[in-house]
């Protein structure tokens, strides 16, 4: 048995005074001895958190003590050491960055897609009948994709909206959408029925719950996770590596960030070239005075930089 966990989660609830919220759940998982990543907002929460089980399961009890967060479902997966090196909360204006900040609008807590779960959503893919969605971001579908998903060309899921007309074609079908964790799909789902699409559903707990419970059947790669796992394993039915090295073309599952901080573009790598770029997407990032030393695996730490106290003052003035 493996002495850590990672909680993958989020929620759609209303939540009063989030930004003092955000400090206090801060101070909580400090004081706990988790680390992670966890945005806070009006809307609900949003985060992934690591720790060992027992840190783990005290913070689960700690969210579902909160009557507001009883929905939450927590994806948990058993790792061999925590998934952050560092705790950060912060109050953000949603928990998925969208730009669908309307309540009268997107409203995720009364009308979204109909929800399937892995086993339903495994058994309706394939009809006539249906389109399957990937709303994520370019370099997450890279990496891997549902078997015979339509995705789409955006760098950020705030572009999500932008490309409705795109799917004007497929009115007549049977939407499935699907994500990572399932909270892009809330809102995308919801968006798309307010655009007039009418038969809408969304993969409940997403591609990693999907993975647990229906074996990952037909996505086909890795899927693309926020922490410094970068990339985890979904599909055990069939499994297949779709990705490819993006300086030589040659299949490759292993994902990485550039070196250089002022690029930090994820893209996919293979070992080799990746030790002969020494971690960078090019040549001229490979050069780049400020790039950071890379250790093979392609994930960085975030370094807080010094305070322009030049700029502060003209900000002020």
């Amino acid at each position: 048995m493996k002495a850590y966990q990672t909680l993958l989660y989020y929620c759609y609830s209303h939540i009063q005074d989030a930004e003092q919220y955000a400090a206090d759940h801060l101070k909580f998982c400090k004081d706990l001895g988790l680390t992670g990543r966890i945005i806070i907002a009006d809307e609900g929460l949003n985060g992934t958190v690591s720790g060992t089980r027992e840190q783990c399961k005290a913070y689960m009890d700690y969210v579902y003590a909160d009557g507001r967060f009883n929905a939450t479902e927590f994806k948990i997966d058993d790792v061999d050491e925590p998934s952050f090196m560092k705790m950060h909360c912060r109050y953000k204006s949603e928990i998925v960055h969208s730009g669908l900040k309307d309540p009268n609008v997107i409203d995720p807590t009364k009308k979204t897609g109909k929800h399937l779960e892995p086993k339903e959503f495994m058994e309706m893919k394939d009809r006539d009948d249906v389109v399957i969605l990937d709303v994520r971001s370019n370099y997450e579908h890279n990496l891997g994709k549902f078997k015979n998903a339509i995705t789409l060309d955006i760098d950020n899921f705030r572009d999500f909206p932008a490309m409705i007309n795109e799917l004007a074609q497929y009115k007549d079908k049977k939407i499935l959408t699907y994500c990572t964790g399932g909270i892009k799909c809330e809102k995308a789902s919801a968006l798309l029925l307010h655009e007039g699409f009418k038969d809408v559903y969304q993969l409940h707990g997403g591609i990693i719950k999907y993975g647990k419970e229906a074996g990952g059947k037909d996505f086909e790669g890795k899927c693309y996770v926020f922490d410094n796992r970068i990339a985890v394993d979904v599909n055990s039915v069939n499994p297949v590596v779709v990705s490819t090295c993006r300086n030589c073309g040659k299949t490759t599952p292993k994902m990485i960030n550039c070196a250089n901080p002022e690029c930090n573009e994820h893209f996919t790598q293979c070992d080799e070239c990746g030790w002969e770029l020494d971690g960078a997407c090019s040549t001229a990032c490979k050069e780049h005075p400020r790039k950071r030393p890379y250790d093979g695996t392609g994930y960085y730490v975030k370094v807080p930089q010094p305070v322009n106290k030049k700029k502060v003052a003209l900000a002020n003035s």
